[in-house]
């Protein structure tokens, strides 16, 4: 099985050192590849996925849920995700992550990636976020509900809704859900569009 994304959504020139992949679905890892052979690129994942890289020519970086590891850009621990990993050739892809990186000037950003809502989520929180990253899409993930839900346990200063409004099954109005955020929560929600930056 291949997956194609859309045309909007393929990477042009875009520059990496590294390239966390959470997991192993087409729309995940089907840039990695093209990006990491373009860039030289490390690509740091679960080490099933590190190793599917490795095997296609890729410099990767393998650890797993719970194991933190000191690179260049700062401690990167990988968390538990609630989703599926399998690659796009059939193979196992072993469990989803999400990411918890604390910057080499401390700040903690926690990237959800795919996955629905757990309440060991307050957990992570406990990191004492400055950016949460969440799903907000549906179906696949957390919807618009429960990612409020995860903003409650997390506590970030900020946080940014994503995977949502890529395909019809995920549509979502993501200024609607950050109003409720911020409404709800002492969060500040940023909603962003291709091409949009943050500073934390």
């Amino acid at each position: 099985m291949t997956t194609t994304l859309p045309q909007w959504s393929r990477p042009r020139t875009w520059s990496a050192d590294f390239i966390l992949v959470s997991h192993g679905h087409g729309d995940h890892i089907a840039d990695a590849e093209p990006i990491a052979k373009r860039t030289g690129a490390k690509c740091v994942a679960n080490n099933e996925v590190a190793g599917w890289l490795r095997k296609k020519g890729l410099e990767a970086h393998g650890q797993h849920i719970g194991g933190g590891f000191h690179h260049p850009f700062g401690y990167l621990k990988l968390t538990q995700a609630f989703h599926g990993s399998m690659l796009p050739d059939g193979s196992d892809g072993g469990m989803p992550a999400g990411f918890l990186l604390t910057t080499p000037d401390g700040k903690k950003i926690y990237f959800a990636a795919d996955t629905g809502l757990f309440s060991d989520m307050a957990l992570i929180g406990e990191e004492g976020l400055d950016l949460a990253i969440l799903p907000i899409g549906d179906n696949f993930t957390m919807g618009p509900d429960d990612a409020l839900r995860a903003v409650k346990l997390l506590q970030p200063k900020v946080v940014v809704p994503t995977h949502y409004n890529t395909w019809p099954m995920v549509e979502q109005d993501g200024e609607a859900w950050a109003q409720r955020v911020e409404k709800e929560t002492n969060a500040k929600a940023v909603v962003m569009q291709a091409g949009d930056s943050l500073d934390v």
